[in-house]
């Protein structure tokens, strides 16, 4: 009797340990579908008219926008990666010109609601860079052995 319950509780024990290892481990990251600029211009624009209700002119505009803004991202994608520097600086402008070129297109209350889904997008952002250990060069080092005082 006493063999069985040991036996039992060292399975137990080794099923624990296996299942608890087994959640720390790094979930593979969903791909994203392949989509052609036109098919993520069309997205985006889908969204912000239901979003912002666009009316009809508004949404070809914002379309136009969106596809000049697509084409581009491809062809940095492509592009050679040296130089990020210089490039994120080209990609911050062209992103700035974007916004500017949106912003025309809506009128003040459209505008409103943009800006308050950037901010929102901001701090999501924000909070997944968090999570990705960004926050961890703030603290100071764990010392084990702390040198006692007195």
């Amino acid at each position: 009797m006493k063999r069985a319950i040991l036996t039992i509780a060292i399975a137990v024990m080794g099923l624990t340990a296996a299942f608890a290892q087994q959640d720390t481990t790094k979930r593979a990251r969903r791909q994203m579908p392949k989509m052609t600029a036109e098919q993520r211009a069309e997205k985006v624009t889908a969204k912000m008219e239901k979003e912002l209700s666009l009316t009809a002119d508004q949404k070809s505009k914002i379309y136009a926008i969106q596809l000049e803004n697509a084409k581009t991202m491809d062809t940095w994608r492509n592009a050679d990666k040296g130089d990020m520097k210089g490039k994120m600086k080209d990609r911050k402008a062209a992103m700035d010109a974007q916004k500017a070129k949106i912003d025309a297109v809506l009128t003040a209350e459209q505008k409103t609601k943009m800006d308050a889904f950037r901010a929102e997008a901001k701090e999501k952002a924000g909070k997944m860079r968090k999570g990705m250990g960004q926050h961890r060069k703030d603290k100071a080092p764990v010392v084990s052995n702390p040198p006692t005082q007195g």
